[in-house]
């Protein structure tokens, strides 16, 4: 199973919130490339970017930070946050990254997700953000209609290109609670694509539960920066291939 661990950011700093609730925030650190370089000397091959400012209001305020992360760290990025039309996919993809994640408009507009996974074969993820397994958008500020099984499936229905799912549950997002394991199953029963579990991983438990039951990747957040979690620990639990 993948780890990848998380860099929230929000104005430039590596942040946390808790809930998605920008009003609950909690400063990691001012330079993002500084944590990056310590979750690389911890082991990691992969880091997990979220562009907060994007997410809210499509801003590109942290795109310089991002482009230096990729360069300065060397390992496997992926974003999400904002991310609306194909000029930002191409901009995102031209900085380096490998994984451009799409949440809010691949909800309302499956076909033209459906249509970039083609074009930008395995380099496009699907974002989806639940409460209440209800699939929410705009940076947690609206909830949907639409459940998060069913954009999956309809997504999976019209291409085989999407690189992975990283599915969040809000509920337990930045609250080291764990991970909500039942609609993680549900999730992985519904598609073919893999599954990134996001959300919760509090423990080592939580990291090994997810590896027996076949997860393929779980981003880690708040429990390695508030020190609940080693990543060193976390990632001899699951050699990196």
């Amino acid at each position: 199973m993948q780890i990848w661990p998380a860099i929230d950011l929000l104005g430039g700093k590596c942040v946390r919130l808790q809930q998605g609730d920008y009003h609950r925030e909690t400063v990691f650190s001012d330079s993002p490339v500084e944590m990056a370089q310590r979750w690389k000397e911890a082991g990691t091959k992969y880091l997990h970017l979220v562009d907060l400012d994007g997410a809210k209001d499509g801003s590109q305020v942290n795109g310089e930070v991002i482009r230096q992360i990729v360069a300065e760290s060397g390992l496997i990025c992926q974003v999400g946050g904002g991310v609306r039309n194909e000029e930002t996919i191409q901009r995102l993809l031209s900085l380096g990254l490998n994984r451009v994640i799409v949440g809010t408009r691949a909800l309302r507009e499956p076909e033209w997700f459906a249509t970039m996974a083609d074009k930008y074969p395995k380099q496009l993820v699907l974002g989806i953000d639940a409460r209440d397994g209800m699939v929410a958008t705009d940076g947690w500020l609206e909830t949907s209609s639409t459940s998060a099984v069913s954009l999956a499936q309809q997504i999976a229905g019209q291409t085989d290109q999407v690189a992975a799912i990283v599915y969040t549950d809000i509920a337990r997002d930045g609250m080291l609670s764990g991970p909500n394991f039942e609609q993680l199953e549900e999730m992985k029963s519904a598609t073919a694509i893999p599954i990134v579990a996001s959300g919760g991983v509090t423990t080592l438990d939580d990291v090994m539960q997810l590896s027996a039951s076949n997860t393929h990747a779980a981003i880690i957040g708040r429990a390695i920066y508030d020190g609940n979690l080693d990543l060193v620990d976390v990632l001899n639990t699951c050699p990196q291939s």
